[in-house]
């Protein structure tokens, strides 16, 4: 018989007596969250940002923070959908500490709070570090082996308004450790060093969007063209808990901050004593990064960048380097002697064109108009030669095949479920905070979870131990042993 029971909802109102607690699944995310994880240091970071004054209540930071988890944790872009969310949401307003009667903060809250009290501290630092430190309080950071790569995040920007500008670019820190090379190379060889080249900053034509000024125009092989920010992020190897965000302009090269952030992470959290190695991909692959990472007596494992070769001619891997007389030989075995080393740290050695027109191999070795090859090999080159050798060895590629199983891995879960994909708001400051944030809600997702997971295999040793000790005893009075 069909049922005749009225299914629409009824339109007069009922009173009904409902825990609160009991309408959020014992598994579920935020339930795991709130039980293994102490917010209380919201407060204290955020502490010198409130007055001290009396005057008309602010809203808990405590509460401000997690709802901005919330939104971060399901992805939920928008502020005004993240207040909608929450009002019929049993989970959320359990999390909150909200009860059904109390009203749901309004969404202009944390703007306001973002724009104003928070704006130019770092105070989504710090709580990205408090985050990490569980981390290691929970050992579930080795900080023996961090694998880092960028990302590139799409700008809230029309890539049709820009104008075209002509931008300052500054001189990389470590060029006066390359330029003290250079002219001690050039002595080495009796030659005259360069004079000096001077801090002013090199002039460039690029394009900038006239929407977000500070993001960058990208344009990169392999990658969509646009204005973009790169998220520079770090991961340790053992549960994948990110250890650093850094966000760039997307113009900005991957290498140019590497060294700096990697410092920062080793003097924050302490990996001075533990730290081993590193795996970054090709992009990485510079002499200053070799040098470093190797001048800090780690195993550098960097994919080889393949330079590009013209087609049909002889590649510099053909040329043999002989160390002992500082000389490369070419494939027909003609020497090629020192020439000069230029003020970007490249040693030129080139071949004797007298010798290189009658070479069978001419064509196969150069078309330039004075029949002569010249092969570039940089000052700082057995760092380079010695990070290759390190990516073919079997502990490096055994490292750097963890590079998909974390840190893409990362990325992959940053943009498919916590919306990293596309830039929230405009400007650096508001996009570091999206990617600190979005990196926080990774990070205590798996620290949650893996003490969720911790908590319940104790509790199953602990109950397998006893029953066994149950079965075994049967002499004991079993009543005394319980009590």
């Amino acid at each position: 018989m069909l049922n005749r029971t009225n299914s629409t909802q009824s339109k007069t109102s009922q009173l009904e007596l409902v825990d609160i607690e009991l309408l959020v699944p014992e598994k579920h995310l935020l339930r795991l969250i709130n039980e293994h994880v102490d917010f209380s240091f919201i407060k204290e970071k955020v502490r010198p940002f409130y007055s001290e004054t009396k005057g008309r209540p602010s809203l808990d930071p405590v509460v401000l923070f997690k709802m901005m988890l919330i939104g971060y944790l399901y992805g939920i872009r928008s502020e005004r959908q993240l207040e909608q969310e929450i009002i019929p949401n049993a989970a959320y307003r359990w999390f909150l500490g909200l009860s059904f009667a109390d009203p749901v903060p309004d969404h202009s809250t944390i703007s306001w709070n973002r724009n104003n009290r928070f704006k130019g501290t770092t105070v989504f630092e710090e709580i990205f570090d408090e985050v990490v430190h569980l981390a290691i309080h929970h050992h579930m950071v080795a900080g023996r082996l961090l694998i880092s790569d960028s990302t590139h995040i799409q700008a809230n920007a029309n890539k049709n308004a820009y104008t075209m500008q002509v931008v300052k670019d500054q001189p990389h820190e470590y060029l006066q450790e390359l330029e003290k090379a250079v002219n001690e190379d050039r002595e080495a060889h009796e030659k005259k060093p360069l004079p000096p080249a001077g801090e002013e900053p090199t002039e460039k034509k690029l394009k900038k969007s006239t929407t977000d000024p500070e993001c960058g125009f990208m344009k990169r092989k392999g990658k969509p063209e646009g204005f973009f920010y790169l998220d520079h992020r770090t991961v340790d190897h053992k549960f994948n808990i990110i250890t650093d965000v850094f966000v760039t302009p997307g113009n900005v090269n991957d290498a140019t901050v590497y060294l700096e952030r990697l410092k920062s992470q080793i003097e924050r959290f302490g990996f001075a004593g533990t730290l081993e190695s590193v795996a970054l991909d090709s992009g990485y692959m510079t002499p200053h990064i070799c040098k470093g990472t190797l001048d800090m007596n780690l195993f550098p494992v960097i994919a080889e960048r393949n330079a590009a070769d013209t087609e049909g001619k002889f590649s510099k891997s053909q040329f043999t380097y002989d160390e002992e007389h500082d000389a490369y030989a070419c494939p027909a075995g003609q020497t090629l002697p020192y020439a000069t080393t230029n003020r970007q740290g490249y040693k030129e050695y080139r071949s004797d064109s007298d010798v290189c027109k009658e070479c069978p191999f001419l064509k196969q070795c150069t078309s330039s108009a004075n029949k002569q090859r010249t092969i570039q090999r940089h000052v700082w080159e057995t760092y380079k030669e010695k990070v290759v050798q390190n990516r073919k060895s079997e502990v490096g590629n055994a490292i750097y095949q963890l590079r998909c199983q974390t840190i893409e891995r990362s990325f992959a879960d940053a943009k498919t479920l916590h919306g990293l994909r596309r830039c929230r708001f405009r400007g650096k400051e508001k996009t570091q905070e999206q990617a600190l944030m979005t990196a926080v809600a990774q990070n205590l997702k798996k620290i949650a979870r893996h003490l969720a997971k911790q908590s319940q295999q104790e509790n199953s040793l602990c109950f397998t131990h006893f029953t066994y000790l149950i079965r075994n005893c049967s002499s004991w009075n079993k009543q005394n042993w319980i009590a």
